[in-house]
């Protein structure tokens, strides 16, 4: 038994920037707000398909006047693997979002890296044969 994908990760975003959050994901990467049981804090959960992948949670924070980060710590990046590679390439450039792209060396993966306004990295990678890409 492996792990096969990611069932979904959790973001802390400041609770004035959710609708921010939710717009990115919806726009950049197609995910939809929908059904979250309800705790007694703010949120979204952003669904692909029918499965909740993207847990957003409001958390207001200020280090700068001594209170202390979520205790999770910091999220480098989430990946999903992905399909649609020109179209994805074609929507991040339509949305004016940068991004950066690479190939995994000795591997048939090809990425797209971009950022959601978190400052949350997120990695989207191509099955390059499939896709069409040399």
């Amino acid at each position: 038994m492996g792990l096969q994908f990611i069932d979904h990760f959790t973001i802390h975003v400041r609770t004035a920037d959710l609708g921010k959050v939710v717009r990115f994901y919806a726009d950049a990467l197609d995910l939809h707000d929908g059904f979250r049981p309800p705790f007694d804090f703010p949120g979204n959960w952003l669904y692909a398909g029918d499965k909740p992948v993207v847990h957003l949670v409001g958390t207001d924070y200020d280090t700068q006047l001594g209170d202390k980060a979520p205790a999770s710590g910091q999220l480098d990046h989430i990946s999903f693997r992905s399909t649609g590679f020109a179209q994805q390439r074609e929507r991040l450039r339509a949305l004016g979002l940068k991004f950066d792209e690479a190939v995994v060396p000795a591997s048939p993966i090809y990425q797209i890296f971009v950022r959601d306004p978190a400052g949350i990295m997120v990695e989207l990678t191509y099955d390059k044969p499939s896709e069409g890409i040399a």
